[in-house]
């Protein structure tokens, strides 16, 4: 059974730029959730590739 959302936390997934980027197969993507009343932007977090092997930049994709 799955959780009922309870207001503005909205679940997003990231992707890596970098990855995206190289031409590489493959993605590195992140499921997480924001809430969407304190941070109406995209957001953009430092998250580890297991491809590349490095931290890189992850924006929010729609």
């Amino acid at each position: 059974m799955a959780k009922k959302s309870k207001g503005n936390r909205t679940q997003i997934i990231l992707e890596c730029t970098e990855h995206k980027a190289s031409g590489q197969p493959g993605t590195s993507r992140y499921i997480t959730q924001k809430n969407k009343k304190n941070t109406p932007d995209r957001l953009e977090l430092k998250k580890y590739n297991p491809v590349l092997k490095k931290y890189t930049v992850h924006k929010e994709i729609k």
